[in-house]
This record gives C-alpha cells, structure tokens and sequence, in this order.
C-alpha cells in the first residue's frame, strides 16, 4: 500500500465542508468525506467497470465502477471526477451528475471508507489506455450482466458499487436510458 498524503475535503452529514484531511488519515479515523464515482457508457448501452489493481489502500483485486476518488481541497466534485477519469482510464468526456448518497464500510484493514459519494454518469466510445498503476482490467458489460454477476458473486465487487447498482436513483437512469439490455 503506497502512502498517499493528498488532502481532501471532510463534510458534515449534508455535504458541508468543514475541514481537511490526509487522505490515509481520514480514512484510518472514519471521518467522514466527499467523493465521487464515475459509469461511463458506450453506444451499445454496456458500463466499462475495472478491476483495481491489487495494491490499492483498500478493495484491491475488486471489479467496481468506471473510476472513483476524492475531489482534493479547493476542487469543485465534478472538475475532480473529469480529472480522475483521465488519470485511471486515460480519457475524459462530459459528465453528468445523477445523484448523491452516503455510505459507510469498514474493511479487514482498519480503514473506514465514510463518504457521501457524487455519482456521475458519461457516454464514451473512443479508444483509450488505463494506467496500470489503478487499473488491473476492465471491460464493457450490460447492466443486466453486471447485476447478475454482483447477485452470484458479491465478493469480487466493491462495497460503493454495489449500493450504485442497487439505487433506486440508478434503477431510473437506466429505464429512463434504456440502459438495461
């Protein structure tokens, strides 16, 4: 696990900011914070989910959305999500916001991921190039393979993805998007 001493931004139960963190630091006591996660589509309706790599802080070796991070100080949420999907997946495109939730898990770790996470949604259909450092694979699935595959095999997905994928928010993008096939 790498040390990571990047601040980012500590919120109260509505999203408030009322400080800052080392990034470890915050996650080691719990506190809670902002983040983001990113599902980009493609024109054949399919999600590109990764595998994160098996080094990462937390939920290494998991399948989980397009990309996710934290918006660092003084980072608006969506400049943040535009940044960190060129950073893991090596492209950017227009997102949009879908919705906001809170969640929170300890893992085997000691580390508490308690986030109110921004979920953003895109549409790409480019080539592109993961960084390896984040990204161990990835591929393009249909979200009624994806739900299928988190019903029969809980334990290769992250715990945020797994709460997106079962939303209520997300359930109406996709029927409102046709998204389900």
């Amino acid at each position: 696990m790498s040390v990571d001493t990047t601040e980012i931004i500590v919120v109260n139960d509505i999203d408030e900011e009322v400080g800052s963190g080392e990034k470890l630091r915050v996650h080691q006591q719990g506190l809670l914070h902002r983040a983001f996660s990113v599902l980009i589509f493609n024109d054949n309706n399919e999600l590109l989910i990764h595998q994160r790599v098996f080094n990462k802080y937390h939920s290494g070796g998991l399948w989980t959305n397009t990309c996710c991070g934290h918006p660092n100080v003084n980072e608006s949420i969506k400049t943040a999500a535009e940044r960190r999907l060129g950073e893991e997946m090596g492209f950017t495109c227009n997102l949009d916001f879908l919705y906001k939730f809170h969640y929170k898990t300890t893992f085997d770790n000691q580390l508490t991921e308690n986030e109110i996470d921004h979920v953003f949604t895109g549409v790409y259909n480019n080539t592109f190039e993961v960084n390896p450092a984040e990204v161990l694979d990835y591929k393009w699935v249909s979200v009624a393979n994806i739900v299928e595959a988190i019903a029969n095999n809980p334990q290769n997905y992250t715990f945020w993805f797994k709460k997106i994928i079962q939303s209520e928010a997300f359930q109406e993008f996709v029927a409102t998007n046709h998204v389900l096939s």
